[in-house]
């Protein structure tokens, strides 16, 4: 007994009983289900990165290599389950596991976004000295100051800034880093500024 493809009922011929497609058939509906959640979800992490942009928070750079961690093993999955679904083998629960992920940069997302916008908390002005820039062409583009870190145990920080930010400040400038706790906790930087 196997189950189908497509319902994940258990079916003893090649019809299924439940939805009433044939193996090929459930196949095909089963592989454009994956490729519309796919599309869905590329989307989902554009904007992820976009919105990692707008309120940047400090931890940015382990935010967005857990997302690209989570971008590859979704995709793995979804190839991994086209692959057993060509050949009709048992696909119930990687297809769960793979429909389940396809909402995660959605959310982080707006977590992100809502982390900022709604956060009404006092800025923190603190003093900070720039030991390092590091700048990257790729999408996104990223430009980042390392500053001496104020928070305890961290010896730097990596603080997100725009292209002027990056021109203005040099190795060795004393700086001040207005930072905000964040609604859900997720501190962010507001803006860098001359002391």
């Amino acid at each position: 007994m196997t189950r189908c493809l497509d319902c994940g009922s258990d079916r003893i011929a090649d019809q299924c009983p439940a939805c009433g497609l044939t193996s090929a058939a459930a196949e095909l509906v089963v592989r454009r289900r994956i490729v519309k959640r796919t599309a869905f979800f590329l989307v989902g992490i554009i904007v992820f990165v976009a919105a990692s942009q707008i309120f940047p928070a400090l931890e940015l750079d382990s935010i967005q290599i857990f997302g690209g961690v989570v971008f590859f093993l979704s995709l793995a999955l979804g190839y991994w389950i086209d692959y057993r679904a060509r050949k009709h083998q048992e696909i119930e629960a990687l297809k769960r596991i793979y429909f389940g992920m396809i909402p995660v940069p959605w959310i982080f997302a707006g977590l992100l976004f809502l982390n900022g916008k709604l956060d009404n908390s006092r800025p923190v002005r603190v003093p900070a000295t720039v030991v390092g820039k590091v700048a990257t062409g790729a999408f996104p583009r990223s430009r980042r100051l390392i500053v001496t870190s104020w928070r305890y145990g961290r010896p730097f920080e990596h603080i997100a800034v725009d292209q002027n930010d990056f021109d203005r400040f040099q190795k060795g400038d004393d700086i001040i880093v207005q930072a905000q706790k964040g609604a859900v906790g997720i501190p962010w930087v507001y803006g860098v500024f001359r002391q």
